[in-house]
């Protein structure tokens, strides 16, 4: 199972890393607490639309951008489970 919050954090994750910033300084310009972030960024929690709001100011980066790269990175996982159903159950096994 693709978890959108996971791919949230992995986008939000890749957009930070390619500024080159570091959590501290996104979470202090969001206002968010640096652990929040960092758990968002993982993918262990969801992020209400006020806090993505206050990230993707903190980053400069449109919140639609961001969606569009989620939804990007979706149908990639999508194509691949359905090409391989296998994977699926292997990849939530291996969760476990």
């Amino acid at each position: 199972m693709v978890l959108v919050r996971g791919l949230l954090g992995d986008v939000l994750r890749r957009k930070r890393l390619r500024q080159g910033r570091t959590l501290r300084e996104v979470s202090a310009d969001a206002r968010v607490s640096l652990g929040y972030l960092s758990e968002v960024e993982r993918g262990q929690k969801e992020a209400s639309s006020e806090l993505l709001a206050a990230i993707c100011m903190a980053l400069e980066v449109p919140l639609s951008t961001i969606f569009a790269e989620v939804s990007e990175d979706l149908a990639r996982e999508e194509a691949l489970v359905l090409a391989h159903p296998t994977i699926e159950t292997e990849v939530v096994a291996s969760a476990a």
